[in-house]
């Protein structure tokens, strides 16, 4: 029996959480590779131990000779047909051999085969692990920080946060304890096991639904997020249940629940609105804190055409085009923003127009004179001549002979 080989496969199953006969398969692989590179020839050399005992026993395919002169690649009938009777000379038989403890190059190279696998399926074994906590929050400490990237120590296994998948502004040092999402698993590669993420949007969800009681029961839902990590973040929610105010649930008592989540996230602002089928309402609802004049869909341009207030158009865009940009992420349709000219200042321009227009027409006046006339008060025929010769004579560019000659041309339009 070989003890020392069965104390060690015990003292890995339940160090390293790996189950006998996976560590059994891994030494029998290893010490195989091991065999056949020491070998002088291929003949198919395997290894095998006892279940039971942990005797390890090497056999290999030998072709079936009367006399033997390569006992690496041959073997004597007469040998074979004491365990094999129906052998017959050029058969290729399976038959145990003795490699002297697989050499000495052998056991190297089956120790570090071996120490490799093992890595391999403890890696394997942490991943299964950690598979249901995939998109998930997890809880770590900060080992150490290279090149931006950080190294994260979750128990069992080692994740790294790369450094475009960093909060801008945060700063992380050894020691601090960090909560970020589990976006990927590392079960094949080299490197650690585990990749994390504090700018993904879905970590603004799990905050939230770590948060909102609410939306771990499924009353609350979070039908869109859009996110600007370090910035700025919006979350639209709905509610299956109408006496539950969505916002509300996930602002909380004085602010209490949105609170936490800006403080995991560092102070980065988040906007919760509600989500809504009409998309005029949705889109409105997303550029808050701006207030619209009027909303037009475009669905075949998959476009909303947006008109605010001249004073809330700054906030409709907001700092760098960030509201915008965010709303459009959020709604998925491309939003035009155009401010509201007043009514009344429109119909003012169009007076103004038409009277230039007017005046221009008449011989003696003409596109020279009438802009200057208009824009100085004098929008019609009789107010000019309601004027004194000396009042038009003081207008810019005019003088008192073209003033005359149009003083002369209104009486000629008006017959007076």
């Amino acid at each position: 029996m070989n003890s020392e080989l069965m104390v060690v496969l015990e003292y890995l199953e339940h160090e390293r959480g790996i189950d006998r006969e996976t560590l059994i398969q891994l030494v029998e692989e290893s010490l195989t590779a091991a065999a056949r590179k020491s070998a002088t020839s291929d003949h198919g050399v395997t290894v095998r131990i006892d279940r039971m005992t942990g005797d390890i026993r090497t056999w290999a395919h030998l072709k079936v000779v009367e006399a033997v002169s390569d006992p690496e690649t041959e073997v004597a009938l007469e040998e074979v047909r004491q365990r094999q009777p129906e052998a017959k000379l050029g058969d290729e038989v399976e038959w145990e051999v003795v490699l002297e403890d697989l050499g000495r190059i052998a056991a190297q190279t089956a120790k570090q085969a071996i120490t490799f696998r093992l890595r391999q399926a403890e890696k394997k074994g942490i991943c299964e692990d950690f598979q249901e906590q995939l998109h998930q929050l997890v809880t770590g400490v900060v080992r150490r920080v290279e090149r931006g990237d950080v190294f994260i120590d979750f128990s069992r296994a080692e994740g790294v946060m790369k450094y475009a998948e960093r909060i801008p502004g945060e700063d992380y040092q050894t020691g601090d304890h960090i909560t970020a999402l589990l976006v990927e698993i590392n079960a094949e590669r080299p490197g650690p096991s585990l990749f994390v993420s504090r700018a993904h949007p879905d970590m603004v969800c799990r905050l939230f639904e770590r948060e909102v009681t609410e939306i771990a029961e499924s009353l609350v839902k979070i039908r869109a997020v859009a996110r600007e990590a370090g910035y700025r973040t919006k979350i639209a929610v709905t509610s299956s249940d109408p006496r539950i105010d969505p916002v509300g649930a996930c602002v909380g008592l004085r602010g209490n629940r949105v609170k936490t989540v800006v403080r995991e996230l560092g102070g980065e602002k988040v906007d919760i609105i509600r989500w809504d089928e009409d998309v005029r309402v949705f889109v409105a609802n997303a550029l808050q804190p701006a207030k619209l004049s009027t909303v037009t869909v475009d669905e075949a341009g998959k476009c909303v055409h947006v008109v605010v207030p001249e004073d809330q158009l700054s906030l409709a865009i907001g700092r760098k085009g960030q509201n915008a940009r965010l709303a459009h992420k959020l709604t998925g349709w491309r939003i035009d923003i155009n401010r509201h000219v007043e009514e009344a200042r429109v119909q003012f321009e169009d007076k103004i127009q038409h009277a230039i227009e007017a005046l221009a027409r008449i011989d003696g006046i003409g596109t020279d004179a009438a802009p200057i006339l208009v824009r100085n008060g004098f929008l019609s025929l009789e107010g000019i001549l309601a004027a004194e010769v000396g009042d038009i004579a003081a207008l810019e560019t005019i003088g008192p002979d073209r003033a005359a000659e149009i003083l002369a041309a209104a009486r000629r339009e008006l017959g007076a």
